[in-house]
C-alpha cells in the first residue's frame, strides 16, 4: 500500500494532526479490508468452490435429476465402466429390455432393429427410429451412416460388442438373470441418470415395487409354483436362477421342484414330469406365440390327460405370462404386465 508523505504540506497544530492521523489510519484500514474482500477475490474463491462441488456432487446432481450439471457420466456395464456424454444422440438400441425402459422414460431412440414383436418398445412422442439390422445381426453400413454417439446392447447382441464398439461407444447392459430384480432396477436407474431423467426412473421403479408388495401379500401360503415354457410340442422348466426366477425369489412363491437344472433354455421336461411334480400353480411362457410362429398354442399343448391331473390345472391356477417375459425380461412393461396378471390370478384363487 503506498506511503503518504506530509513533508511538503503546511504545518498543522498537534491536536489536529493527531485527529487527522487517526482518521487517516481508519480510512486506510477500511480500504485495506475492502481490498481483501474485493469482487475479484470473491469470484476466484467462488469459482474454486464451485469446481470442487461440481466434482464432488456430480453423481448426486445426476441422481437428483433434471437440472443435470455434468456433461459426462460413468455407467457400470458388463464390460466395466464406460464414460459417456449425458443424453447421447443419435442413440441406437439393440435390446428390448432397454427399449422398454427408454420408452417408459420418454427417451428418443434413433436406431432400432427391425422385426420386433412387441408394441411397447418406443416412446409415442418421438419419431419412429431407423432400422439398423436385427436383434441378432447389426447393419454396420446403416450404423456408419448414422454415426451414433452411443449404442446400447443386451444379451442377444452382446456377442457383437467388439464390432459395434469400433463404430461408437457401446454399453453392454445385459440383465443378470440370476438376480433379475436388482439387475433390472440398476439398469433403470442408470438409464435415468444417463438421460437426465432420474426422478422419472425412480417413479417407474416405485410403480414396480408397489405392485411387487401388493402381489406378495396375495401369494403367501398359497402353494408351490412351477415355470414352464412351451415351444411347439416341447416343454422345459425354469428354476429360481433363470429369467423367470423372480416368481420364486421376488414373489416368494415356493418352487414345486427345487432341483431344476440351471440352463439358458430351461430343463427339458415331459407331461409325466408335470403330473409327478403336481404344482399348485403353473406359470406358462408361450415361446412360439411370443416370436410370432404358427402352430398350436400353449393352452392347446397343455390340454392333455396328464396335465389335467395336476392341482394347478384342476383349480384353474395356470398363469400365462406375457410375451415380454421372453423377449424383454426385466423391462418396465414386462414387470408391470406379469406382476398384474399374477396378482389378479392369486386374488381370484378359490
Amino acid at each position: 500500500m503506498p506511503t503518504i508523505s506530509y513533508s511538503n504540506r503546511p504545518s498543522t497544530p498537534f491536536f489536529k494532526r493527531s485527529l487527522l492521523t487517526a482518521m487517516m489510519t481508519a480510512l486506510i484500514a477500511s480500504i485495506g479490508l475492502a481490498g481483501c474482500s474485493s469482487p475479484d477475490s470473491s469470484d476466484t474463491e467462488s469459482t474454486a468452490t464451485k469446481a470442487e462441488n461440481k466434482t464432488a456432487d456430480a453423481a448426486s446432481n445426476v441422481a437428483n435429476n433434471d437440472n443435470v450439471s455434468v456433461s459426462t457420466i460413468a455407467i457400470d456395464t458388463i464390460k466395466g465402466k464406460v464414460d459417456l456424454a449425458i443424453n447421447p444422440s443419435p442413440l441406437v438400441v439393440y435390446d428390448m429390455t432397454l427399449m422398454q425402459d427408454l420408452a417408459a422414460l420418454d427417451v428418443a431412440v434413433d436406431g432400432m432393429p427391425s422385426g420386433l414383436h412387441l408394441n411397447n418398445l418406443q416412446s409415442k412422442v418421438h419419431p419412429d427410429p431407423k432400422g439398423v439390422g436385427t436383434v441378432f445381426e447389426p447393419d454396420l453400413e446403416a450404423l456408419n451412416a448414422m454415426q451414433p454417439q452411443a449404442i446400447l446392447v443386451g444379451s442377444r447382441m452382446a456377442e457383437k460388442y467388439d464390432a459395434l464398439s469400433s463404430i461408437a461407444p457401446t454399453l453392454d447392459m445385459s440383465i443378470d438373470t440370476a438376480n433379475i430384480y436388482e439387475s433390472s432396477k440398476q439398469r433403470l436407474h442408470d438409464l435415468g441418470a444417463l438421460f437426465g431423467k432420474s426422478d422419472q426412473a425412480a417413479k417407474l421403479q416405485g410403480n414396480i415395487d408397489t405392485l411387487i408388495d401388493e402381489t406378495k401379500t396375495l401369494t403367501k401360503d398359497k402353494g408351490k409354483g412351477l415355470v414352464v415354457m412351451v415351444n411347439g410340442n416341447k416343454l422345459s422348466a425354469y428354476g429360481d436362477k433363470s429369467r423367470y426366477g423372480f416368481i420364486h425369489t421376488v414373489l416368494d412363491i415356493p418352487m414345486a421342484d427345487d432341483q431344476i437344472a440351471d440352463a439358458r433354455h430351461g430343463q427339458p421336461i415331459s407331461f409325466e414330469y408335470l403330473q409327478k411334480t403336481n404344482p399348485d400353480w403353473l406359470f406358462v411362457v408361450d415361446r412360439s406365440a411370443a416370436i410370432g410362429e404358427d402352430g398350436a398354442g400353449a393352452k392347446a399343448v397343455l390340454n392333455n390327460p396328464l396335465v389335467a391331473q395336476t392341482t394347478a390345472w384342476n383349480k384353474d391356477q395356470v398363469v400365462y405370462l406375457s410375451p415380454d417375459s421372453y423377449l424383454a425380461f426385466g423391462g418396465y412393461y414386462q414387470w408391470m404386465q406379469d406382476l398384474t396378471m399374477i396378482k389378479d390370478a392369486f386374488a381370484n384363487a378359490k
